[in-house]
C-alpha cells in the first residue's frame, strides 16, 4: 500500500531533530518560498549546535525584505538570535546596512557562529551535486580571490578551476505549493530556486505545502521533486497570514 507521509503539525514533523544537525531551509530571498512554519517550529523545539544552509539569510529582518508591512519579517537569524545555531553556509549572510545589525552578523563579530559565504551559484550546484551523487566538481568562480586561498585547483584548456565538493544535510525543510499524500510536489514562483535541489541532498527532507491532495491530483507535468525525495509533509491553515 503507498506510504501516506502526512503529519499534524509542524511540531511533530521537526520533533526528532537532534542537536548537532545539519539543515538545509529553502528559499530564495526574504519570504519568498521560505518554509516559515516549519522554520517556527524549529525555534521551538530548542534544539542547539546547528548548520544552517541556505541562500539569502538575515536580511528580512533588519530590511524586511519582502515582508508585508503588518508583519514582523522572519528569517533564519532567529536560530542565531535564540543561540541554537553555530555555522551558517549561504549566499547572503548580512544586509548592506549596518544599523541595525543582523542577528547572524552579531553571532559571527561576538565569536559565537561561524559564518560560511559561498556564491550564489557554485552553492545551488553544491546541494544540486550532493542530490545527484557528484561528491565534487571545478568552477571557474572565486579563482584569484581569498575564497581560493588553500584551496585546490586545476586547469581545463588554460582557465584555471577551483574545486568544490558537494554539499549534503541531515534535513532539509522546504515549501512548496501542493503535495499528494504520497510525497510529489508542485512548485511555484521563487520556491522553485532551491528547494526541489534540497530536497534531493538531505537525508530527511520536510516540506510545507499550502495544500495536501490524493495521488494523482498534481498533473504529472507540474510535478517538480517525486515522492521518492520526501519523507514528511504539513500542510498550512488556510488563511494563514504568514508568507
Amino acid at each position: 500500500m503507498p506510504v501516506n507521509k502526512t503529519f499534524n503539525s509542524f511540531a511533530d514533523a521537526v520533533a526528532d531533530i537532534p542537536p548537532g544537525s545539519s539543515i538545509m531551509i529553502g528559499g530564495f530571498g526574504g519570504a519568498g518560498g521560505q518554509p516559515t512554519r516549519l522554520m517556527l517550529a524549529l525555534r521551538d523545539l530548542g534544539v542547539g549546535d546547528l548548520t544552517i544552509i541556505g541562500n539569502v539569510a538575515g536580511i528580512s529582518k533588519t530590511t524586511g525584505y519582502g515582508w508585508p508591512d503588518d508583519l514582523e519579517p522572519i528569517d533564519q537569524g532567529m536560530f542565531f538570535e535564540s543561540g541554537q545555531a553555530t555555522k551558517i553556509i549561504c549566499s547572503f549572510p548580512v544586509p548592506s546596512t549596518t544599523n541595525p545589525l543582523s542577528e547572524i552578523e552579531k553571532a559571527w563579530r561576538e565569536d559565537r557562529a561561524e559564518v560560511d559565504i559561498v556564491p550564489q551559484g557554485t552553492l545551488i550546484e553544491r546541494i544540486r551535486s550532493a542530490g545527484a551523487g557528484i561528491p565534487a566538481f571545478y568552477t571557474p568562480t572565486g579563482v584569484g580571490t581569498p575564497t581560493a586561498e588553500g584551496r585546490e585547483t586545476r586547469e581545463f584548456e588554460g582557465r584555471t578551476y577551483l574545486l568544490e565538493h558537494a554539499l549534503h544535510a541531515d534535513y532539509a525543510l522546504i515549501r512548496a505549493q501542493k503535495a499528494d499524500t504520497r510525497g510529489n510536489l508542485q512548485y511555484i514562483g521563487t520556491s522553485r530556486a532551491f528547494n526541489p535541489a534540497m530536497a534531493t541532498a538531505a537525508k530527511v527532507t520536510i516540506v510545507e505545502v499550502d495544500e495536501i491532495v490524493e495521488p494523482g491530483g498534481i498533473d504529472a507535468e507540474r510535478v517538480g521533486t517525486l515522492s521518492t525525495y520526501v519523507d514528511r509533509i504539513v500542510q498550512r491553515e488556510a488563511g494563514d497570514p504568514l508568507p
